[in-house]
C-alpha cells in the first residue's frame, strides 16, 4: 500500500493552523501542524515532509525565511506560502526563490488542493504559481 504524503503546516495563528490541518486531512493526506518555524525545524517530521505550507508572517522566522533556510541546508521541501497580507514584492521574492504557490487568505479548498498537488508532483521547488487578490 502506498504511503500517504505528509503535509506540514506552520502557522502561528492557531485557528488558521488547525483549519488548514483539518482541510489537508479531509483531502486524504497526513497533516502535521507547528506553531513556529523553529518548532518545525526541531521536529522529527522535517525529513518525512512531502509538502510544507507556511505562513508568510510569523514571529521569529517567517515562512519565506524558513523556505530559504531549508533550501540553504540542502533540504528541498516543496513549499506553499500563505498570507493575509499580500504584497507584490513578497510574492515575486517567494516565487523567484522556488516556492510552489503564494496564496492569499482566505483561499478556497480547491486553490489549496491545486497547490498541494503541484507541490507533490514537482518533488522539489521549481514551478511557481500564485495569485494576489
Amino acid at each position: 500500500m502506498a504511503k500517504k504524503p505528509v503535509i506540514s503546516i506552520v502557522d502561528d495563528d492557531e485557528t488558521a493552523r488547525e483549519s488548514t490541518k483539518d482541510l489537508i486531512k479531509a483531502m486524504g493526506f497526513l497533516a502535521k501542524a507547528f506553531q513556529s518555524a523553529e518548532d518545525f525545524l526541531k521536529s522529527n517530521h522535517l525529513h518525512n515532509t512531502s509538502c510544507l505550507i507556511a505562513d508568510m508572517r510569523m514571529p521569529g522566522m517567517t515562512g519565506l525565511e524558513l523556505h530559504g533556510h531549508l533550501v540553504g541546508s540542502g533540504t528541498c521541501i516543496p513549499t506553499i506560502l500563505i498570507t493575509a497580507f499580500p504584497h507584490v514584492r513578497d510574492r515575486a521574492r517567494a516565487l523567484q526563490s522556488g516556492v510552489i504557490c503564494y496564496l492569499t487568505k482566505p483561499f478556497s479548498d480547491e486553490e489549496l488542493l491545486v497547490c498541494v498537488r503541484s507541490a507533490l508532483e514537482s518533488g522539489e521547488p521549481g514551478e511557481a504559481s500564485g495569485r494576489l487578490p
